[in-house]
Formats: structure tokens, sequence, C-alpha cells
């Protein structure tokens, strides 16, 4: 991306923002990679980086992350291998085959199921391949402790065979001479000691005529000979050559194995980069964790939309101050390309600049973002930023005049992928000649199809935005009553500088604010005053759109509560009607089983009965009990009864009317008809029943009266 002027990053903060994700590295190599981050322009790179970052962080917030920070910089190491001839100790080759074995570990932990969830992540690796025979012919040379291990070869294993028995032999020699030299009294306090790789005694000075030897050295006080004793020299001058043998092998089949391992050199420098490029990743992942970032959506064209954004710095230092942040939300498109700010001073219209320029080199260099994921960013190809005093000694320019210089340089270069900051444009000339200049500045800027955000105090700057197509305004909401900036941006009208109301707050005089006021463009003052009202109406239009917004929501969740209840009334009286339904089947089965046994005991009595008295007797019960005489009678009963209190009508039911169920002689209310069907109210059960089981009646009572 191109950038004007160079310290335009800087002047955004970007650079603070780059030293916390640096913080966040573990490797050499992902360190590197955040300092230099880079800002793209190509919407490839910006969706993968982007995806990458927000995959991690998933894989964060489950805790299922893959181990990578065991790496550490083998540039130099990797160097060696490549020249010919070179041999590496088993300390470097431990690194490497710890190296390969986190990228074997990787492709494993990537299973087909997570492949296809982190496809950004996992794209890291599609450079590259596990070769395992890195790993495999390393541990078959070298050990866990870095030493070459003694099956390398068969002349390593019987070198030092040869070596563990001479030394078992040295030291059972050794042991021997030193218990006898021990009792003779002629072994100093140290008893031993190894000179020049030698063992050797340490015999007092006044006795080392007397052992036989080879003197090697004394002490500094010369109080103290070491001596190798005679019966060990030999021993000791073979274990010397079979040692000298140890280190010509080793070296032997170290260099042997570099010289394998050379033809993987490039392999193992794209491991070291892939694990370097997972820690930046990781990174950018932690950064995003700390501010509670978000993935954007990203359009490869030039635009702005941006929905409860935050400063990430102000937001980080605001969450550790334990205050909350008022979040931005701004749209720059085709329609509106160029947002003009207005307002009182240290009323938030610089961090709004700020925030959107932040933001915007943020998602283009590949990091989350604290805004809502419905926020989308264009990709410019040009950033050109103006804030603050940028008077230069150097060149002897004036404020004003490296203003002018500034505006100069994005009237030239400006175009349609050109993203532009402007604070306090105009300033630092007599304001009406500055403000002049800067609708220029505007239309230019307009004119080349540039995308940009300004802030001003000009009255005419918010004149012409409002008349202007392709301009829009915007204030930073002020309270006037407590003379409190609320940093909130409202878009579509201009705002107020509150220049009278706060020196009438701070206790300024009353004479010296007339006097002002009369000094004032009658015209200016009567525009700054209609915007300070108009600012005010719209506050309280917002608080009684929250107002109304807060009853809306109380009237859907009492609607919601309302059909709840109504769900569980009606859910608790189906199941009544099953409870009851349920009773009746039972009842049922108890009268089956009731007419199986009395049945049985008939055929019983039956077969056991003697006189033709007792069978007829039989043949009634069994008469009585087939034709259900008793129930019958009872049923005339209630009929009788319902008779002398319900009369029957020749008029067809009606709902709400009392109605005659043929089927058990109940009353009951009709509730609902149902084409062929209707439901009827037995006391708080409702029944289904067929119409034309139905009679309507009406009680005798009623009639008469």
């Amino acid at each position: 991306m191109r950038l004007y002027p160079e310290s335009a990053l800087v002047q955004l903060e970007f650079d603070k923002v780059r030293s916390l994700l640096i913080e966040q590295t573990r490797t050499a190599l992902g360190n590197e990679k955040a300092e230099n981050l880079r800002v793209h322009t190509r919407k490839h790179f910006i969706d993968l980086e982007l995806r990458q970052s927000y995959e991690y962080l998933q894989l964060l917030a489950m805790g299922q992350t893959f181990q990578h920070d065991q790496v550490f910089n083998l540039s130099k190491e990797l160097k060696l291998l490549s020249i010919q001839g070179a041999v590496l100790t088993g300390e470097i080759f431990i690194q490497f085959r710890n190296l390969a074995e986190n990228i074997g570990s990787i492709f494993r932990w990537f299973d087909e199921e997570r492949r296809d969830r982190y496809a950004a992540v996992f794209q890291v690796l599609s450079i590259t391949h596990f070769e395992k025979s890195i790993p495999q012919e390393i541990n078959r040379i070298i050990g866990d402790d870095a030493r070459v291990v003694d099956n390398a070869s068969e002349d390593l294993a019987r070198i030092r065979m040869a070596l563990y028995r001479k030394r078992n032999e040295q030291r059972r020699s050794f042991e021997r001479i030193l218990s006898k030299l021990q009792k003779a009294g002629y072994i100093a306090d140290i008893e031993e000691s190894f000179l020049n790789g030698r063992r050797v005694l340490a015999i007092y000075a006044e006795h080392k005529r007397i052992v036989k030897g080879i003197l090697h050295g004394e002490s500094d006080t010369r109080r103290t000979s070491f001596i190798e004793p005679e019966e060990t020299i030999e021993v000791n001058n073979e274990i010397f050559s079979l040692e000298n043998d140890e280190r010509d092998e080793e070296y032997r089949i170290l260099r042997d194995l570099t010289k394998k391992l050379a033809i993987h050199a490039p392999l193992l420098k794209q491991y070291m980069e892939i694990l370097g490029e997972f820690d930046f990743i990781r990174a950018k992942a932690k950064l995003a964790q700390m501010m509670d970032a978000h993935l954007p959506q990203v359009k490869d064209s030039s635009g702005i939309h941006l929905v409860k954004a935050s400063h990430p710095l102000l937001l980080l230092y605001n969450k550790k101050a334990g205050k909350k942040v008022i979040p931005l939300d701004l749209t720059l498109d085709e329609k509106n390309r160029i947002l003009v700010i207005s307002g009182p001073n240290a009323g938030g219209k610089t961090v709004c600049l700020k925030t959107t320029g932040l933001l915007q080199m943020m998602v283009q260099a590949g990091l989350l973002v604290p805004a809502d994921p419905r926020s989308v960013f264009g990709i410019f190809k040009q950033l050109m930023i103006h804030i603050g005093d940028t008077q230069s000694i150097e060149f002897e320019l004036s404020t004003y005049s490296s203003h002018l210089k500034n505006m100069k340089h994005f009237m030239e270069e400006a175009n349609g992928r050109t993203l532009f900051f402007i604070d306090e444009l105009g300033s630092g000339s007599d304001p009406n000649l500055g403000g002049a200049f800067a609708e220029v500045f505007l239309e230019q800027l307009l004119k080349r199809h540039a995308y940009g955000i300004v802030t001003t105090h000009y009255l005419n700057l918010k004149v012409m935005a409002s008349k202007t197509s392709g301009i829009i305004n915007g204030a930073m909401a002020f309270d006037e009553k407590h003379l409190l900036p609320e940093y909130k941006l409202n878009i579509g009208k201009p705002g107020s500088s509150y220049t009278f109301s706060i020196a009438e707050r701070i206790g300024l005089s009353k004479d010296l604010i007339s006097r002002a006021k009369e000094l004032v463009d009658e015209n200016h003052f009567t525009l700054d005053k209609l915007l300070n009202r108009t600012e005010q109406d719209l506050r309280k239009l917002e608080t009684k759109e929250k107002d109304l917004q807060k009853l809306i929501k109380e009237n859907d969740a009492l609607k919601k509560t309302l059909t709840q209840q109504l769900d569980k009334e009606k859910h608790r009286q189906q199941v009544e009607l099953l409870k009851q339904q349920n009773l009746i089947t039972q009842d049922k089965l108890v009268y089956l089983k009731d007419m199986e046994r009395k049945l049985k005991q008939v055929v019983f009595d039956w077969r056991r009965s003697e006189s033709d008295q007792d069978k007829k007797q039989l043949m009634k019960n069994l008469h009585a009990l087939l034709f259900n005489q008793k129930e019958k009678q009872v049923t005339e009963k209630k009929k009788k009864k319902l008779d002398s209190r319900y009369l029957a009508l020749e008029t067809a039911p009606v709902i709400g009317g009392l109605v005659l169920m043929k089927q058990n002689n109940k009353v009951g209310t009709l509730a609902e008809i149902r084409g062929k069907k209707a439901i009827v109210n037995l006391g708080a059960l409702p029944l289904q029943v067929n119409m034309e089981d139905l009679v309507a009646v009406k009680e005798k009572e009623q009639l008469d009266g």
C-alpha cells in the first residue's frame, strides 16, 4: 500500500498495534513476521490471513490448538548442513529431529474433519509434506543424550565393547593398587584424579619415589604428586588408543549422517518457516482475544461500513480502567464518499477518524478487528493522512503552508482507491479564506472519487456537505446541559461547536459573551444556534425513540409470556382429556374382566347343578348378566331424572346452549361445532362427540320462567 506521508501508520497508531502483536509471539521467526507486518491490497491475501486468524481464534476458544512453539532459529545450522564436507554435532541433529517430529505431529492432528473445518490454517501445510525418514535416520544414529548410539556401526559397537572391558580391567587394577597404598599411608586426602585423560593416584610428595609409575604433575603446594601406576600404564595406553578410534568412528558416522540429511536441507528450512508462520497466526488470534475482535466482511472495491466498531487501543485502555467504549457506526460508499464531522472540541472527532483508519489498516494486514461481524471493509491501495500540527522547521514552512502542501499532494494523487483523513481541514489561516480553500479541496477530492473523513469547525463546510451529492455531514453528540461530550457520532446532520454554551457554563461574564455575539456575523450566529437547537431536539427524539423501543420490547415480552401461558393451558386441557379418556378405557377393562369372571362362574354352577329349578335360576342370572338388566334399570332411572329436569327441544343445538348426549345421557354445554363433530364441556372436561348424538335441551325451570 502507498502511504502519505511515510509516518501515516504511526499517526494512526498502527505501530502500537504491531507492538502488541509482537508481544504475543513466542519464536524468533514469528517475531520477525510480526515486525514486518504487511498491509495487503489483494483480496486473496487479506481473506486468507483473516480466515487463518479467525480459525485459530476458534481453536483457542475450544482449547484444541496443536503443539508448534518448540522451535529454535536453526538458520545457521541449515546453512552449515548445505556446505559440502560439513559435520554437525549430535545436539544439532536432535534439534532437526524435534523440528521434523513437530511437523509430523501437526500433520497427524489435522485429520480429514479438521482439514475441512480449519482449511485456511491447514493451507500453511499445503506447500510441504512430512518426510518421516528424517527423524528415523537421526534416531538410528543419535540417542536422546545427543551421543552417537553404540549400534550406529559395527566398528563402533566393537570399539565400545573393547573400551568397556579395558576400563573394567583398569578399574580393578587401579582399585587394588589404591587399597594397597592407602594401607601403607602413601595416599593423600584426594586419593585420585585425572590428568591428561589418564587416571592417576594422589601420592604424598615424600613417597613419590617409592611408587613406581609415571609422574604426571604436582599440586600447587608441591605436597601432592600425581602418579600413574606402572601396573595400569599398558591398559591406559590401550584405552587411550581405543578412545581415539571411537572419536574417529563417531566423526565418520556424523559426517555420513550430515551428508544424508543435506538433501533435506530445503525441506527442513521449510519446516522451520511453517512453525514460524503458525506462531505468527497464533499471535494474531491472541491479539484478537485481547480486543474481543471479530471477522468482518471484505469486498474487492472501495468503501467502509462500520457496525459497533471500537478503537482497539482505547478499548484495551478502558478495559483496564473499567470504562465503557462508545461504539462507532459509520458508512462510506459510492453515494456518500466523504464524511464531514463537526462538533465541539474534545468531542471525539479525531477518535472517529483514527478508529476508521486504524481498523481499515488492520483488516488489510490480516488482523481481526473489534467491530460487529456485519461490518464491511473495502480494499484501498493508497492512504493519505493529515492530522495535527505538521509545521516543518527544516523547510521553513508554517502550519498552513504545510497544510497546503499536503492538500496539493492529496488532490494530485487521489483516486477511487484512495482513503484519506484530514483533521481540522482549512485550519491555520483566516477562517473565511481558509474555509474557501477547504471547499475547493473537498470539491477536487470528490471529483477524483476518493473516500475519506474530514473534521472541521467551519460552517461553510457543513453547509457544503448538506447540499453536495457525495458528501455527508456527521456530528459528535454533546450534552449541553452538563457540557459533556457523549462520544457518539450522528450521521446526516452537522454539529455545533457550542462556543457560547461552553463559555456560559464555565462562568464567563455575560457582557463579554453578548459582546462576542455582536461581533459575530448574524447569519453565522443564527446558523450555529440552529444547529445547536437541532442537535438537542435530535437528542430528545433519540431518548423518546429509546423509550418507545423499550415499550415495544416489553410488549413483545408480555405477548410471548401470554402465548406461553395459553400453550401451557391448552396442553394441560389436552392432558386432562387424555386422562379422562384413559379412565373410561380402564373402566371398560374392569367391566370386561368382571363379566368374564361372572360367566365362568355361571358355567361352573351349571355343571354342578342337578335340579331343573337351579338351572332355571342360572338361566335368569345369565340373561340378566348378558342383557345388562340392572344397568338398563339404572339408565332408565337416569333418563327419568333427566326428563324431570330437562325438556328436549325441536331446534338444532346452538353454541353456548345445553345439549343432551345420547350415548351417556349426560347434559353439557355446546362449546364448539367442527363440521359433523362438536365439543361439549361436561363440567371442566371438554368432550368431542358426533353432532347426530346431540339433542338440544333446556331446564324446565328456565322454560317456565
